[in-house]
């Protein structure tokens, strides 16, 4: 016998809500890692060539920036998890910052409410950024920290300024992204 009309009573928050969250971040994580470039294509080493003079390092420098800014990204993360590696507590702390990153910065689909006043993206990033660098100082990995972070930097500036760049075709978005940030790349060999 079915009970039509009965209206089901649950305790519990509907699943669908949370199930739906949880999609769209996937959603988000899956087209944030779609810029990511073929770690191939990164480390084609007949691609890897001195650049010619300053300008064409610079040249190199903007270009593969912006085409391989995902595979930097992971590369320094990769490099900072490294260094902190032998700093558990340091680790924790970044593994909580990075939680408090995805769910306040860049998972939000709406602007964030705090005792109903509207918390623009900017000032959650400045506050997020304090907050993670007094974190990060507050465990006493300072030392390893700068030091990942400037070594990641240093071999990204290597990477890009080696890597030719005259082989790399930028899609619309971030042949976009190049002018509107100022990186504007022209050619070279």
């Amino acid at each position: 016998m079915t009970n039509y009309g009965a209206i089901p009573t649950s305790s519990h928050p509907s699943p669908a809500v949370d199930l739906e969250y949880l999609s769209r971040a996937k959603h988000r994580i899956k087209s944030g890692l779609a810029t990511r470039r073929p770690w191939k294509s990164m480390f084609d080493f007949e691609s890897m060539t001195l650049p010619h003079g300053f300008l064409d390092a610079i040249s190199r420098i903007k270009t593969n920036l912006v085409y391989f800014r995902a595979n930097y990204a992971i590369g320094v993360l990769v490099i900072l998890f490294l260094s902190l590696l032998y700093h558990p507590t340091s680790l924790l702390v970044l593994a909580v910052l990075v939680v408090f990153w995805i769910f306040l910065y860049f998972l939000r689909d709406e602007p964030l409410m705090v005792f109903g006043h509207q918390i623009n993206d900017r000032t959650v990033m400045i506050v997020l950024s304090v907050l993670t660098i007094v974190m990060l100082l507050l465990t006493h990995a300072t030392a390893n920290i700068l030091g990942s972070l400037l070594t990641a930097a240093v071999l990204v500036l290597i990477h890009a300024a080696v890597r030719r760049s005259d082989n790399l075709f930028l899609d619309e978005e971030a042949a976009a992204a190049t002018e509107t940030s100022g990186l504007t790349s022209y050619p070279s060999s």
